[in-house]
């Protein structure tokens, strides 16, 4: 059960280290605490951990514009970030998560500014019809988080110009393009900002969860956190800055391989590449924007050394989420969506 409520906004702009300092949280916060961390990033694309960084951003165009890549931890698609953005995050003990609750303090907050805002699928917000926030979700040792958009004013042209977002994603979803999808919240109500925004998300936390949140800092996080004294916070903060600023993490592995598949089923659309060798599989990459972080990152290890022929795949794979639609992705083909390379 939660019992204390902290709130940390940070004026960070470089989503590298906020990244770094969302993961530090997701370590340290303590049981039967709820910690809603608020941030920003400035011209950033930001992708989900199992995706293509090359296929789902335009890398080159973002990073000649002064721009960041980034990978996140969670899975789910790819997001442009600006300053007309506010993220958030819930970070929590596992046992206390409720996606219903914290969902909730979005609707009030959002609601609360005149905005008549719904929850659609489960990892969306929407207010007439349209998207205003994207959520994803990670769990980590005991604790979880809940993390997310709220566009406020966001530059809708550069997200056009810095995402690939894939043709079969966006007929999934029955529109004709990502800016008919989404909506900024000025759109619906012209005098919020970000500083409202916050409030409002700070009032909501507090009503959600019947508890007057403390403040959170870096200077009183060994008291608010209950972190040992000879914890080294600057450092541990970042040696994670030094893996998501890392050009290894944020581009990923991405050889040539010799057998190719894509598709898109209901949990996410996935890319499987191959390099099959005297019908053994040597190795795998596969890349996602399921939200299911685990079950992606598995796959690569269960198919390396497996002969490549159905019932040996199958035998891998039986265990897996998704299994029938892997198989009949791999062995199966698709008109349109498969290439064999």
């Amino acid at each position: 059960m939660i019992r204390n409520t902290l709130v940390i906004d940070t004026t960070e702009t470089n989503p590298w280290r906020n990244l770094a300092l969302e993961s530090f949280l997701l370590e340290n916060t303590p049981a039967d605490t709820c910690v809603l961390y608020l941030w920003q990033n400035r011209h950033t694309v930001v992708i989900g951990r199992n995706q293509n960084a090359r296929k789902e951003c335009r890398v080159a165009e973002l990073e000649a514009d002064d721009g960041f890549l980034a990978r996140r931890l969670s899975g789910g698609g790819a997001v442009y970030h600006d300053m007309g953005n506010l993220n958030f995050t819930f970070l929590l003990p596992s046992s206390d998560y409720d996606l219903g609750l914290q969902t909730d303090v979005i609707l009030r907050a959002v609601r609360s500014l005149g905005v008549d805002a719904q929850k659609s699928g489960r990892n969306d917000i929407e207010t007439q019809g349209r998207k205003f926030s994207g959520n994803a979700f990670y769990k980590a040792g005991n604790n979880s988080y809940h993390h997310g958009t709220i566009l406020i004013r966001v530059d809708h042209a550069a997200a056009q110009k810095y995402l690939s977002v894939p043709q079969d994603k966006i007929k999934s979803k029955g529109v004709d393009s990502v800016k008919s999808r989404i909506i900024n919240l000025v759109e619906c109500n012209p005098v919020i900002t970000i500083d409202k925004m916050k409030a409002a998300m700070r009032a909501s936390f507090d009503e959600a969860y019947k508890i007057k949140a403390g403040y959170l800092t870096l200077e009183n996080a060994h008291e608010k956190l209950m972190l040992p004294d000879d914890v080294d916070i600057g450092k541990t903060i970042a040696a994670h800055y030094d893996v998501f600023s890392s050009e290894d993490w944020r581009y990923g592995k991405d050889p040539p391989f010799e057998w190719t598949v894509s598709n898109r089923f209901a949990w996410g659309g996935i890319e499987v590449r191959l390099l099959v060798k005297k019908n053994i599989i040597e190795d795998a990459a596969i890349f996602s924007d399921s939200m299911d972080v685990e079950f992606i990152l598995a796959l690569p290890k269960l198919l390396k050394g497996c002969a490549f022929n159905e019932a040996a795949v199958k035998a891998r794979l039986q265990n897996t989420e998704a299994s029938r639609d892997l198989i009949q992705l791999i062995f199966g083909g698709h008109d349109g969506y498969t290439k064999r390379i």
